[in-house]
């Protein structure tokens, strides 16, 4: 849509060489110890663990797949989505980060498999090693669709081919989460979170202005169908290929259906997997200090909450603004992309784009980190070999950094993808599997090393089956696939628990004192499985 438009190139390369300069940056401390490179030595402020944590979250479905939702089927989906993620949001930072962040010290655990298994005394590290082949897989699929991301920003600005515009963007995250370890990461996060909120409010105030006002938007999305409701789904007809059906210029809308509190409750649902999202769990585990869990809940809530429902309205107004520009759901997660190309002087609007870039960097680069981290140091160091020195665990990370980069790219492979979608398969995987988990280890002391194996095991199988196979059924059963899940995954590690003995009387002992602080003098961890 822009071609050598030496402006926006300009705005946007230099986003880029800022982000690889704070990788190089942070290198040579992040090398310094596999603690520093996978956590940051637990030294980081509660500003940067916020937005990071959210930057990482997010990705670039928020600028692009939440807008195209609500683009083609109205408020409904996307409201109750952002419901659902701002109160998951809310209250994982309240009943889970001051206790992660206290209870992972006490056990020395620096990724959250090796909490899971250190929790529960586990010798031989089968649940961390479960665990971490549990994230390869699912953020090998969340990769692929932060590739996605890349690869339709730059073939709708600059008419470029997917392929190529989507491996490059993929090499440009890779090599600096390859160099600058988890403190580039999280610093990069910082930066981009604030580029992404800016961004956000940039389009949504000159979009509704473009639009005539609040009044004349509302006025012309009123006479669609359903579009506006929070208790009825927009309906467009479609042609056999599966494209929105126009007539004399405008989109053709059926009736609406009925979004019943069934379609209410599955929506919600997103926010469950907050529980269970490494990429922000690992933020909680890396913060200065438990006392700084509120000043960094507020932060993150309030950029949450803003940033979701400026997405929303971006969609919506878009839809006014464009009413044929985008014939299906794909399409339609370019809504952003084309408003600031159309709205914004050449180098504002590659200031604004890079937001997307930015989102999606931030997403894949703490994706990738993580994988890195739980294959390095659960599998290479936890089981095949205990002795290895940080420099080895370093190596493995970073081939694993390789790999799983390949299997995104693999996924990101059709341009045709729903970011969307991708994004919320990966998200039901990795909730249904840690969410559960997180919460019994943290509340419940009568928890077993038993039931946190099945309960993984129960939610990451019920997710690809329901997926699957019941989902198609439609029905009741169209439900979002991490409901069902984390529910069998929660009710599994509940009753396995129950039906194996109970912990040992020093896991209890130490479940009961993890709250308080450690006696003076006294380091952590001095009580882990075994020393590695």
């Amino acid at each position: 849509m822009i071609q050598n438009d030496f402006l926006v190139l300009l705005a946007m390369l230099l986003y880029f060489i800022a982000v690889l300069t704070i990788g190089f940056v942070f290198a040579k401390r992040s090398n310094s110890s596999t603690s520093e490179y996978f956590l940051g030595g637990r030294g980081v402020g509660p500003w940067l663990t916020a937005l990071s944590a959210e930057a990482s979250d997010m990705s670039g479905w928020l600028l692009m797949g939440l807008p195209g939702v609500a683009y083609f089927t109205g408020a409904s989906d996307a409201l109750w989505t952002g419901i659902g993620l701002a109160l998951g949001t809310y209250l994982n930072w309240r009943f889970v980060a001051k206790r992660l962040r206290l209870y992972s010290e006490r056990t020395g655990s620096i990724t959250l498999p090796d909490f899971y298994s250190r929790r529960f005394r586990d010798a031989r590290n089968i649940i961390s090693t479960i665990a971490a082949l549990i994230i390869v897989l699912f953020f090998s699929v969340y990769v692929g669709s932060c590739f996605v991301t890349v690869g339709k920003l730059f073939t709708t600005m600059f008419d470029l081919n997917y392929t190529t515009m989507m491996v490059l963007g993929a090499i440009i995250v890779f090599l600096y989460t390859l160099v600058g370890g988890y403190l580039s990461v999280v610093v990069t996060d910082f930066v981009q979170g604030l580029l992404m909120f800016f961004a956000l409010a940039v389009v949504v105030i000159g979009s509704i202005v473009w639009a005539g006002g609040v009044d004349a938007t509302v006025a012309i999305l009123s006479d669609i169908p359903g579009f506006l409701s929070a208790t009825q789904l927009a309906v467009p007809q479609l042609d056999a290929a599966g494209n929105q059906v126009m007539q004399n210029g405008m989109p053709l809308f059926g009736q609406p259906a009925e979004y019943g509190l069934l379609s209410m409750v599955s929506m919600l649902a997103w926010g469950l997997g907050y529980f269970g999202m490494p990429q922000v769990l690992v933020r909680f585990m890396s913060i200065r200090s438990a006392d700084e869990v509120r000043k960094s809940r507020v932060i993150a809530v309030t950029w949450c909450a803003v940033s979701m429902a400026s997405a929303i309205v971006i969609g919506l107004v878009a839809r006014a603004i464009m009413p044929v520009q985008f014939a299906t759901q794909s399409a339609a997660e370019n809504a952003f992309i084309v408003l600031a190309i159309t709205m914004l002087p050449s180098f504002a609007c590659g200031v604004v784009v890079s937001g997307i870039f930015a989102a999606s960097m931030s997403s894949s680069s703490s994706y990738l980190l993580i994988a890195g981290s739980s294959v390095a140091e659960n599998i290479f160091r936890g089981v095949l070999r205990r002795d290895a020195t940080d420099r080895q665990v370093l190596i493995v990370a970073r081939f694993t950094l390789i790999a799983v980069f390949l299997l995104g790219v693999l996924v990101a492979y059709d341009e045709t993808s729903s970011i969307f979608m991708v994004v919320s398969y990966a998200w039901a995987g990795l909730g249904a599997s840690f969410g559960p988990l997180t919460l019994v280890a943290l509340y419940w002391r009568r928890a077993t090393w038993q039931g946190a194996l099945a309960g993984m095991f129960a939610g990451a199988g019920t997710v690809i089956v329901w997926h699957s196979l019941i989902a198609p059924l439609g029905g009741v059963f169209g439900i979002y696939e991490l409901l069902p899940a984390f529910t069998v995954s929660l009710l599994v590690n509940v009753v396995v628990s129950l039906l194996t003995p109970a912990p040992a009387a020093e896991v209890a002992a130490e479940f009961d004192s993890y709250m308080q602080p450690l006696p003076e003098g006294v380091p952590a961890a001095l009580n882990v499985v075994e020393e590695k």
